[in-house]
């Protein structure tokens, strides 16, 4: 049996008074206890569509439902089950981490519990600063406790508009860890970004959106595998002037002054490929004294399928 989406987006549209069309039909289902990369430039639509989500914008048209909760209709409901963690650094700069912490669950309508506020105070390394004012943290630690005022209530899925935005290489490995063993813990994550390499480090399914539509939605696995091109370049004894006629069936291109020869090929069906390749240069002729392969990071991929789409 599949399990229903913990999250189901359907036809959701938003047009803005200004008449900016920030989302445009977006169908979108989010699998439970998975980790989700929405990946697309800035102004795809990318925080329009989680404050959707969230309730915290209201959608033109379309439905959003959470765990069969109708955003807008079961708005309590929906939203205590969502954690969110803003790109924007806002908190009260005279609170303690504490007090932000036990008012976050009281807004939910959850029951005071300082044990899981301890363990989210310490899972995110603030233990020890709890008491002190927040304007008193440093950049690093504000962002951990967004975080931390994100999991007070215990949400069933959070939310991540560009965690890493801005954050240092440490942050943000800590951070990769924190949302790994939060989906240990069955918690759904969905996060935003334009560091590809996020993506490609930390999500099981990507999403790519641009100008307010969704445009692909693949496991990361697949998409990697039909999108990734990889590239054998040869370094030629002497340099070509043209590539042969006999050598047209492959996909070929000459560069560094006919010194190097680059062959793209699929992922797939890459082995048999070469071996004819490498037969037919030396039927040719063409020696070569070196060479090398390189495979597509999502980053290329990425950069692609946006281009195609412009």
């Amino acid at each position: 049996m599949t399990m229903s989406p913990i999250i189901a987006v359907t036809n959701l549209s938003k047009t803005y008074a200004s008449g900016l069309a920030a989302l445009r039909d977006v169908n979108l289902e989010i699998r439970r206890g998975e980790i989700f990369a929405l990946l697309g430039p800035n102004g795809a639509g990318k925080t329009t569509l989680i404050s959707i989500i969230c309730g915290i914008v209201n959608a033109t048209e379309g439905t959003v439902r959470v765990d069969g909760h109708d955003i807008r209709r079961d708005y309590r409901a929906a939203r205590s089950m969502i954690g969110l963690v803003p790109q924007e650094l806002t908190t009260d700069a005279f609170e303690t981490p504490w007090n932000a912490l036990a008012f976050s669950r009281g807004l939910f309508g959850k029951p005071a519990d300082p044990a899981h506020i301890e363990k989210v105070l310490r899972d995110l390394s603030l233990w020890n600063r709890k008491d002190s004012r927040i304007m008193t943290l440093s950049g690093g630690m504000k962002r951990r406790l967004l975080i931390a005022k994100a999991l007070a209530h215990e949400p069933r899925i959070l939310f991540l508009d560009e965690p890493t935005a801005g954050v240092d290489v440490e942050l943000r490995r800590d951070m990769w860890s924190l949302v790994r063993s939060l989906r240990e813990g069955g918690v759904t994550i969905i996060l935003t970004t334009h560091y590809i390499e996020e993506a490609e480090e930390m999500a099981d399914r990507i999403g790519v959106i641009s100008k307010g539509e969704i445009i692909l939605v693949d496991d990361k696995v697949d998409l990697m595998r039909k999108l990734g091109r990889k590239q054998l370049t040869l370094h030629l004894q002497a340099p070509l002037a043209r590539i042969p006629e006999s050598l047209s069936g492959y996909t070929l291109e000459l560069g560094n002054g006919g010194n190097d020869l680059t062959y793209t090929y699929e992922a797939d069906g890459a082995r048999s490929g070469i071996a004819s390749l490498l037969d037919a240069l030396d039927a040719a002729g063409i020696r070569f004294k070196d060479l090398q392969t390189s495979e597509s990071s999502l980053e290329d991929i990425f950069v692609s399928l946006v281009r195609e789409r412009r």
